[in-house]
Order: structure tokens, then C-alpha cells, then sequence
């Protein structure tokens, strides 16, 4: 276990460029509503499981410490990079763009911004971490705006879908749902290994002539995209189409994927709770659950929302994965592991291909642009912006608060 100044690159991850097999990964100790010791367990559980990750590990140092020493099989792989303050779950992104600078989260995308890991994992305040990923790593060329897309359990092969926007940003017109829809296939083709993910665009209804306006219009422009894209579009999908083995990609924008997902959450509880009181109930129902008990841990494995943790920023100049706010040791490592996918996947590389050759009307607004800065807003608004965006308040995929 080694310290290093914030977003200062360390040695062994200078050298990584030389062990093509080794992943670095950034990850915010102190954000989350467990605090450090969630994640430290998380970060356990992962690199039991793969050898070949090391941790860049931001937070106080007084705080990791200890608990590293405990631990010295991951505190060998380990390298604190000292952040003595912390983003709180109630902070305003504007508040944090202003004043974070000294913040573990802050210091984790400064390790990805400046090389010295592949990519970043933080627990914390979703709109803060969006609106500091934005500012840090900037946007690709190609996208107008980001997407935060998250895996969802199906009957597909693959034990999951990906939907995207969940919570990035709750507007998206035709060209962002376009872009969404070339962001999400990529993702699925590297992060499922899926050779032409199917992508739907989610709907009240199937038929051609339903829904707004924007998308009708979305629907068109994906269709002409999806032979040049590397992908197959299969049009409207409904809600119930979710989880189903119709589709591999979900599109929407982030005020009604940021529903869908805890909506999917919610009922994935109130279904154990269910199962939980009904086989409680007598003690024929407590004999039947000895014998069914293979099975049932089998089903609570399957609808686990810990399993399927963590949320892709995808459109950045680097990649962030936000594991929910309320992850224990089992969801924070189920978000490393997936980091630990899309960096061997060269995932990133790969998106930024993808943007830089989409079709026409999905970058006529997205020519490269210049390090976003904060923007004075009218006396009646609060907090700063980004690309003419307000950044309160940004929702988010988990933890509650954004």
C-alpha cells in the first residue's frame, strides 16, 4: 500500500501500458451510504476473483488506512491517493463543480482524466458525479449528451439487456435518442460480447404511429443508422418488453428510464417479500421452503438487484461506472467487476470509434468543443452550467438522493 498527491499518476500505473493484462481501476472510497467500509469489502470480494486489478483508492487517508492493514492481501494491491473531503449524498453538483476540489470523488476522475486509470467507480451523489464527469473528462466528439445505461435481468441468453438514458438527463430529443441508441449498442456489443444487439425505442405502444413526435422521429433515423451502426432495429417496445427476449438495447430518455429502473427495482423487493411472507406463513410453508430452498436461492440470485449494479456514463472522454448509493460489498463489486469488463473489452476506444463515425444528424451538433466551463446563470437561478445546461438537479440511478 503506497499514497500518492491526488490525481497524481503512480508508477505501477504509468507501467500498465506494459501489462496489457493488468486493469487500474479509480474508485471513490468515501462516497456511498455505507461509507468506506462497503467499498473496501467490495473491492475485496473483486480482486479475490481476478488477479490481474489493482485500486487507485481515494479518500482520507486516516480513514483507509486502518482499514487496509487489516486487509493485506488488497493492500498490496492498493494505492491510496489522499482526498481529505467527501461529496455528501445532499450536495448540489453546482456546489461541488465550485467547491469539490479537494473531494475524493473529484480526485478519482482526475486519475482517469489523466491516465492513471482505465476506469472510475464512485458510490456518491449521481448528479454530482454526472456534472463533475462532464467538466473533468469532457464530452466525445459525437455526442450532444451523455447517457447513464444500466444492465437489465431478460430471458435472453445473456441474463441481461442494457437501457439507456436511466437518469443522466430527463430531456432528449430525436438526435440524443439516436446517439443513445449508437452509445447503447456499443455497450452491449462490448460489455455482453452481443456481435449486433437488437435496440428498441421504448414506447406506450408498438405501432408505428404512437407516441410524440420526437419519437417518430427517432425511430426513422435509428432504423437508417442500424446497418452502418452494427446493429439491428426492432422498433417500438413497450414496458413489458423490459426484461423480455425481444430486444437487447432499451432507449428512452432519462426521466422515464430513471422510472422504469426503480419501478424494476421496487417490484423486484416487494416480489421476495412476498415469497418471504408466504412461505413463513404456516408450518407446511415453512416444510415446503426446506425442500424448494435450492431453487428459491437460485431465483434470489437471479432477481438480485445487487448483481446488476452500477450505471455506465457512456459519451465521456473516459469511463465512469456509478454503483448504486445504497451498495454493500456484494453490489460495489459486482460494479468493479463490470469496470473491470469494459477495460479489458477496450471498450472506450471502441465508443469513441463508434461516435466519431455516426451518421450525420447525430453530430451536427457535437463538433469537438473546448474544456466546458462553469457559466454565470440569470439572478433568479442557482448554481453554475455546463454547455448551457443547469446542473440542478441531475436524478440518478440509485442511492435516492441525487
Amino acid at each position: 500500500m503506497t499514497a500518492e498527491r491526488p490525481g497524481a499518476p503512480p508508477d505501477h500505473a504509468r507501467r500498465r501500458d506494459h501489462a496489457s493484462d493488468a486493469v487500474v481501476i479509480s474508485v471513490d472510497a468515501m462516497g456511498g451510504d455505507e461509507g468506506p467500509a462497503a467499498v473496501i469489502g467490495g473491492l475485496e470480494l473483486a480482486a479475490e476473483q481476478n488477479g490481474t486489478i489493482t485500486f487507485l483508492l481515494h479518500g482520507d487517508r486516516a480513514v483507509l488506512d486502518p482499514m487496509l492493514q487489516r486487509k493485506p492481501g488488497l493492500a498490496a494491491r492498493c494505492t491510496v491517493v489522499h482526498a481529505p473531503a467527501a461529496v455528501t449524498m445532499t450536495d448540489k453538483p453546482s456546489h461541488v463543480v465550485r467547491h469539490g476540489q479537494d473531494t475524493s470523488m473529484w480526485s478519482t476522475l482526475e486519475s482517469v482524466r489523466g491516465g492513471a486509470a482505465t476506469v472510475a467507480v464512485s458510490c456518491g451523489n449521481t448528479g454530482a458525479l454526472m456534472a463533475l464527469s462532464m467538466m473533468r473528462l469532457r464530452k466525445l466528439p459525437g455526442v450532444n449528451r451523455p447517457a447513464i445505461a444500466c444492465l437489465w435481468p431478460s430471458r435472453n441468453p445473456q441474463g441481461f439487456n442494457v437501457m439507456l438514458d436511466v437518469g443522466a438527463d430527463v430531456r432528449a430529443d430525436a438526435e440524443d435518442l439516436l446517439q443513445y441508441a449508437l452509445m447503447g449498442a456499443a455497450y452491449a456489443r462490448n460489455g455482453l460480447g452481443l456481435e449486433r444487439p437488437r435496440v428498441g425505442l421504448l414506447n406506450v405502444g408498438t405501432e408505428e404511429h404512437k407516441g410524440r413526435a420526437e419519437l417518430r422521429a427517432a425511430l426513422e433515423m435509428i432504423a437508417e443508422a442500424a446497418p452502418g451502426g452494427g446493429f439491428e432495429a426492432v422498433g417500438f417496445v413497450e414496458g413489458s418488453d423490459i426484461p423480455s427476449a425481444r430486444v437487447d438495447v432499451i432507449v428512452t430518455d432519462g426521466f422515464t428510464g430513471n422510472v422504469a429502473l426503480k419501478t424494476g427495482e421496487g417490484t423486484a423487493r416487494l416480489v421476495r417479500d412476498f415469497m418471504g411472507e408466504a412461505f413463513r406463513k404456516s408450518l407446511l410453508s415453512k416444510m415446503a421452503a426446506l425442500l424448494a430452498l435450492t431453487s428459491l436461492r437460485r431465483l434470489q440470485k437471479r432477481i438480485d438487484p445487487r448483481r446488476v449494479n452500477g450505471g455506465v456514463f457512456l459519451g465521456l472522454n473516459g469511463t465512469v461506472v456509478k454503483s448504486h448509493g445504497a451498495a454493500d460489498a456484494t453490489g460495489v463489486a459486482a460494479a468493479v467487476r463490470l469496470a473491470v469488463t469494459l477495460a479489458q473489452a477496450g471498450f472506450q476506444q471502441a465508443l469513441a470509434q463508434r461516435m466519431a463515425g455516426a451518421p450525420p444528424q447525430a453530430t451536427a451538433q457535437a463538433a469537438p468543443q473546448p474544456t466546458p466551463q462553469a457559466e454565470p446563470l440569470p439572478a433568479d437561478q442557482s448554481g453554475p452550467r455546463i454547455d448551457g445546461r443547469s446542473l440542478d438537479p441531475v436524478p440518478g440511478p440509485g442511492g435516492g438522493t441525487p
